[in-house]
């Protein structure tokens, strides 16, 4: 399975080795309450259906539309779609957001170059980022130019001379900070920066039955799932399709033979105390602050325990490390079967990972895409 992204990319590729015309529609920006955030994207071929999906229905007539004189014209287009009203003028019309959205509409070409830096982090599991120009007064910037900084910290491409000291500075900060946002391009030029983020890779460590719907709905949204137990015979794609890879490693040595980083994140849920407590060992001795997510099943107490005989060894978890120890593993759903605590577990990763509580959104304030909290 793949995400959505991912499709995109993978239909960006096949269109082009046909030789078919296209346009690629991005959400640059948004103000105020909005269905997706920037970095969404909307593929729309010259045969075909559309992939992808900018605003649930609403506006995506409209882009089509546009993107396809983009695709006869040759030239791209910043749209903004204002729905900031509260009459009828927009409630009437059936849109299901009062925020406003800046688009980035560009052709084929320019649209294959924006695919090959995503490839590129997600191959390469390391991010990187894309610098677009969106909007220019200056011909030598014209919008469309690009400048990527690549995964191993190199520059690739050019806006022009005169521009891209500035391009590189933005790309640094935004890789740096983790975000992507428009900025200015001294007084004559905005840029879209975008971070192109690898899927997080979830490691379950455990091969038992519940494993199974974990599998497929982490994969269901983009993640690279690795599934890590002693017992081989489990470890396999008959029963587990979705998986991308196996790690048949004693439970000590798994996190060396993973490798743990900022963008994994790993659960502990082989129901048998002793394993479970001495895969726990591998990735405190590894280094829990380096993983996005450590999550341990089970009752509260069975993690207590473990925790007490880890530092009863010397383990002792910084503050840093107990950020991202979570014990008992999961959102409170009431969860019972294994389809539902793997709703649950997939749930709590997601809003970690992206920063947010998990808290019912009813309880939160201001817009649902906007700064994480």
């Amino acid at each position: 399975m793949v995400s959505e992204i991912q499709e995109v990319l993978a239909a960006i590729s096949e269109l082009a080795a046909r030789e078919e015309p296209m346009a690629l529609a991005t959400i640059v920006a948004t103000r105020g309450s909005t269905y997706r955030r920037a970095g969404a994207r909307y593929l729309v071929p010259s045969r075909g259906e559309p992939i992808g999906n900018l605003s649930g229905g609403c506006l995506e007539s409209d882009v089509a539309r546009v993107a396809r004189e983009v695709m006869a014209s040759g030239e791209p287009r910043l749209l903004t779609f204002d729905m900031t009203a509260d009459g009828e003028e927009i409630w009437g019309y059936g849109l299901g957001c009062n925020g406003a959205i800046d688009v980035f509409v560009e052709p084929g070409a320019m649209a294959v170059e924006t695919a090959s830096a995503f490839r590129a982090a997600i191959e390469e599991n390391r991010p990187a980022a894309l610098v677009t120009v969106i909007e220019s007064a200056a011909l030598e910037a014209r919008p469309g130019k690009r400048l990527l900084l690549e995964p191993d910290g190199s520059f690739r491409g050019t806006i022009s001379p005169g521009f891209d000291a500035m391009a590189r500075q933005a790309a640094q900060e935004a890789l740096a900070g983790g975000r992507s946002r428009i900025v200015a391009l001294g007084d004559a030029a905005r840029a879209f920066v975008e971070v192109a983020r690898p899927p997080l890779r979830l490691v379950i460590c455990g091969a038992g039955h519940d494993v199974i719907p974990l599998v497929r709905q982490a994969s269901a949204i983009g993640w690279r799932v690795v599934v890590a137990d002693v017992r081989r015979n489990l470890l396999n794609h008959e029963r587990f399709p979705e998986a991308s890879a196996f790690v048949d490693a004693k439970p000590l040595e798994t996190a060396d033979a993973i490798g743990p980083d900022e963008r994994s994140a790993v659960l502990l849920m082989s129901h048998n105390y002793l394993r479970d407590g001495e895969y726990l060992r591998s990735f405190a001795r590894a280094g829990v602050v380096r993983l996005a997510y450590l999550g341990l099943l089970g009752p509260r107490e069975r993690s207590a325990r473990l925790l007490r005989e880890l530092e009863a060894e010397g383990f002792l978890l910084a503050d840093g490390d107990r950020e991202r120890l979570h014990a008992p593993a999961g959102l409170d759903l009431g969860a019972e079967e294994p389809e539902e605590v793997a709703a649950a577990l997939v749930a709590e990763i997601l809003a970690v990972e992206r920063g947010h509580s998990g808290r019912p959104l009813r309880d939160t304030t201001g817009p649902i895409h906007g700064e994480e909290r």
